[in-house]
């Protein structure tokens, strides 16, 4: 098996771990927005390669009734239904960012945790 034939999916494990690093190692919750959205679209990137078929088309029948192979595409618009939804989820994590930096000044997890834990019960 050729390595080089197979390059999406060393895409997508470079882009998971990049993602995964981000979001671990950063405490600027920007940042952190940004890495789960490089992590999911490389879960992208492999549901869309793990859902393409060689010498696929799309699955229209032919007049002729030939035997053809056919691509099935629910994957794909299992994606877009995910893109919508990840956007979506993006733009509420944002306003929440946009809320933590007016109450708290910063949008630093370590600093927010720690002006939390000083406040009076």
């Amino acid at each position: 098996m050729n390595i080089v034939v197979h390059y999406n999916y060393w895409a997508f494990i470079f882009l998971m771990m990049v993602g995964f690093y981000i979001l671990i190692s950063r405490r600027n919750l920007v940042k952190k927005i940004m890495g789960l959205n490089i992590f999911q679209t490389s879960v992208f990137i492999f549901f869309i390669s793990m859902g393409v078929v060689k010498g696929g088309q799309p699955p229209i029948l032919p007049d002729d009734g030939r035997q053809l192979i056919f691509s099935n595409p629910l994957p794909h618009v299992l994606i877009l239904t995910a893109i919508v939804v990840g956007v979506s989820t993006t733009a509420v994590a944002l306003a929440l960012v946009v809320r933590i930096k007016e109450a708290y000044g910063t949008i630093e997890g370590d600093e927010v945790t720690a002006m939390d834990n000083e406040l009076p019960a």
